[in-house]
């Protein structure tokens, strides 16, 4: 019995191609995306087979079973639940930037919850897929046979946009994987019309110039990402690592407690288990802070809500948060994808040119398909105008000849015609005779000469492919774009820094006696007339009052001096929130005060390079000025700025620029103005010089750096004020008695000077009293005297009640 040929074989060699040949299927027919449409074959066949089904994006939704057995049947012969999945992901907005499959039922959520079973869902192609499918009738790619030859199925699709970078692609292959993350439409489209006009120079242009276009990833989900150098890094060798953290606020509630508000995760971090893991740190006491913990997300978006307990710090916890779960986490990129075939690691100008060049050849060959299309109907309408100027010999021919085979021979020998307009001829209508059909014939053979020479012209032109390609996405981006949703922070460490979560807004710090600090968004006191008692400011106890109010914003950092003569440094940010009327915290919950030192001046710095020092000034009078990059970097326990002299007190602090003229004011009303040069540099640990002589009894109440075009505004404690123009005090020599600015004789009727700002006409001021009362009014409603007189009412203040601070609100505030 033949029992056939036995052969020989190197198991070793045998094995060797066997998993060579099965590692190149998985690659090419699985795992990894074409670099030209950016789609897998599994999503590819789902593509085409709900184009080929007519499913479109303004058509009926069809169930998910249907869709699914007519990729199984036609082109996929693998599980059913393996398409269905792919193409549930396409449908999931947290998972596509931009979902190719618009999905009518349950597809699953960011909780990590499963798509409800395909029976049960319905689903169509949406508009965004539609343009990968243009085009796809006009032999603009190549097509191959199906898995049993029956059918034809697209090697690529034309894909009119980038969607390897636009929705990115993750996936496992053998010895090797890819994970691209997804982009903004508006900034690709942007990046390959750059591409396109240095076209001729391309290798010239750099990972920088295509990322003033691409800052970055741009991750449905939204979130941040950590620093520039991962994404650098990722464009240039595609291949990198970026820390990405979740979004995340801090709210006041009831009883001076706080919560954490995450509003956006990080791109594939699961919500549920993020949660979980939250949970189970607080359950092994490694988060003590947290009360409770609730899933408040809804349909308008994600909202969990971390409450903490009584006296916890917010940033802290919200540091550890980002330290002990996914709420910061990594996203390696692996940006891998088949190019003609083969796996290749792609920079991101190698993959922007990549999808240039295949919309080239899109473009190329639907041209030709397009004029082939014009040239035939062309020649066919030639064929009638043909006729129609010879129409009584064509009718005779035809009504001469006994059939048609013979009358099609006879036009085509007598009249010089082709088959086929011989053909066009004999199936012409008798109404095409009329003289309107005549013309409208006319007409059309013009469009289709004009379409032929635009055709021919492109096909000859490079260039004007391009700019076709450029034209194409534009249109595009402002048809799909849409606002970047992942904020990047180019200038964060990968450990946590609380300003990348924090808006740059306009706040008003104040703080008590005792030492009570809060920050107050500025827009929570609206303008009032002079004269008004204001609204509640703060809840100050019997014992305790306001003694400082201060305008900045959440980024500035702030130096707070204490009666000890030391400078802290915080940023305004760090300072919790608080309602108008809440009393807040007390500071030595954000500054490390030692104990019974108190808080005395504070000024807010936007940038340590745009003053050159800090001038101090005590109420006995006493003056300093030092460089203020000595303040640049103060340890958390302080530094040493002052030695005070016993029974002085450190009272005002402001930037100077080195040729200021400097104004003091005094509780009796006098006022000394002389030059910032005056007073020499001196080193931290310096007294300091006089500033202005004192009579019995007096006391600074205020100093102040003179501005071009300003009036010194004085209030007095029972909240009598008037502006005086600064041209009205003389420039004197330092440690002088200075002049009169309030008629000294109405003290006793207005009160001592509380205090004095130098104000624009366009500024607002607010006002705050001893128990808490805040008035803002605007500076033009404030009378312009001069410097002897007494002024008008600005805020009533009640009885055992006294003005405390003014806080200057600038314009842009």
């Amino acid at each position: 019995m033949d029992i056939g040929t036995i052969q020989s074989v190197d198991i070793d060699e045998q094995m060797r191609t066997a998993y060579l040949d099965y590692a190149m299927s998985v690659i090419v027919a699985r795992a990894l995306p074409d670099a030209r449409d950016g789609l897998k074959p599994v999503h590819r066949r789902i593509l085409y087979a709900m184009h080929d089904m007519g499913i479109r994006a303004n058509s009926a939704y069809k169930k998910s079973a249907r869709i699914v057995g007519e990729v199984l049947g036609k082109y996929h012969p693998h599980g059913d639940m393996a398409v269905y999945d792919a193409m549930a992901r396409m449908a999931q907005d947290f998972s596509m930037r931009y979902p190719l499959v618009d999905g009518q039922g349950n597809f699953g959520s960011i909780d990590g919850d499963a798509p409800a079973a395909m029976r049960y869902t319905e689903a169509r192609l949406n508009a965004f897929s539609e343009e990968l499918l243009a085009d796809i009738d006009m032999d603009t790619v190549d097509f191959i046979d199906n898995f049993d030859g029956t059918l034809k199925e697209p090697v690529v699709l034309p894909s009119r946009l980038p969607n390897l970078l636009l929705n990115g692609s993750s996936g496992i292959a053998v010895g090797m994987a890819t994970n691209i993350p997804p982009h903004n439409l508006t900034e690709l489209a942007s990046a390959i019309n750059y591409l396109i006009d240095h076209y001729d120079t391309i290798e010239d242009v750099t990972v920088e110039d295509l990322m003033n276009f691409v800052p970055g990833p741009d991750f449905p989900t939204g979130g941040i990402i950590v620093g520039r150098e991962g994404i650098i890094q990722a464009y240039g060798s595609g291949r990198s690592r970026l820390t990405v953290r979740g979004m995340a606020r801090i709210e006041e509630v009831k009883g001076g407690r706080y919560n954490i508000i995450i509003t956006e995760i990080p791109y594939q971090i699961n919500k549920a288990g993020l949660i979980e893991r939250i949970a189970e740190l607080v359950r092994d006491g490694k988060i003590d802070q947290i009360s409770d913990l609730r899933d408040e997300s809804d349909r308008r978006g994600m909202s969990i809500v971390i409450e903490l307990k009584r006296g916890a710090q917010p940033r802290k916890v919200l540091n550890q948060l980002y330290k002990f779960t996914p709420l910061q986490s990594t996203f390696s990129v692996q940006m891998l994808a088949l190019v003609d075939n083969e796996p290749r690691l792609l920079p991101l100008k190698r993959a922007l040119h990549l999808f240039i060049e295949h919309r080239q050849v899109v473009i190329e060959r639907r041209s030709r398909f397009e004029l082939d299309k014009a040239r035939a109907r062309a020649h066919i309408l030639e064929g009638l105008l043909i006729a129609l100027s010879n129409l009584d010999a064509v009718i005779q021919t035809i009504r001469q000849s006994p059939d048609a085979e013979t009358a099609r021979a006879r036009l085509v020998e007598r009249f010089k015609l082709t088959e086929l307009q011989a053909q066009a001829i004999l199936d012409m209508q008798l109404r095409r005779l009329a003289a309107l059909e005549r013309q409208k014939i006319d007409e059309e053979y013009q469009e289709v000469r004009n379409r032929i020479s635009y055709l021919e012209d492109l096909l000859a032109s490079p260039q004007k492919i391009l700019a076709l390609i450029k034209d194409e996405m534009q249109k595009l981006s402002e048809k799909y774009g849409d606002p970047r949703r992942t904020r990047i922070a180019a200038d964060a460490r990968e450990d946590f820094s609380e300003e990348d979560l924090v808006a740059d807004e306009p706040v008003l710090i104040t703080l008590t006696a005792r030492g009570y600090i809060k920050r107050v968004d500025a827009t929570a006191y609206r303008s009032q007339n002079r004269g008004g008692r204001g609204v509640s400011g703060q809840e100050v106890r019997e014992e305790d009052e306001v003694s400082l109010l201060l305008a900045a914003r959440t980024l500035h950092t702030l130096l707070f001096f204490s009666d000890r003569g030391k400078v802290y440094s915080l940023k305004a940010h760090q300072i919790p929130e608080a309602n108008r009327s809440d009393r807040g915290i007390p500071a030595i919950n954000v500054l490390n005060l030692e104990g019974n030192e108190r808080i005395t001046a504070a000024v807010a710095v936007p940038d340590f390079e745009r003053a050159s020092f800090c001038t101090m000034a005590t109420s006995q009078g006493r003056i300093k000025r030092v460089a203020l990059s000595e303040f640049a970097s103060v340890r958390p326990s302080g530094l040493i700025a002052i030695t005070l002299e016993e029974g002085d007190r450190l009272g005002w602090a402001r930037l100077t620029s080195g040729n200021d003229h400097v104004l003091l004011v005094t509780a009796n009303g006098q006022a000394l103005r002389f030059e910032e040069n005056q007073v020499r540099v001196m080193g931290r640990q310096a007294a300091g010089v006089t500033g202005i002589s004192l009579e019995n009894g007096d006391r600074v109440a205020s100093m102040e750096i003179v501005e071009p075009g300003g009036n010194l505004l004085v209030v007095t404690e029972k909240g009598y004020g008037k502006q005086t123009p600064l041209e009205e005090y003389p420039l004197r020599n330092r440690a002088g008695g200075g002049v009169m600015t309030i008629n000294q004789k109405a003290l006793k009727e207005i009160g001592q000077v509380a205090s004095a700002r130098v104000v624009q006409p366009a500024d607002d001021i607010a006002l705050i009293s001893a128990n808490g009362q805040t008035v803002r009014l605007k500076v033009s409603q404030i009378p312009v005297t001069g410097r002897a007189s007494r002024g008008v009412r600005l805020m009533g203040v009640g009885d055992g009640d006294s003005v405390a601070s003014i806080a200057r609100l600038p314009t842009e505030q």
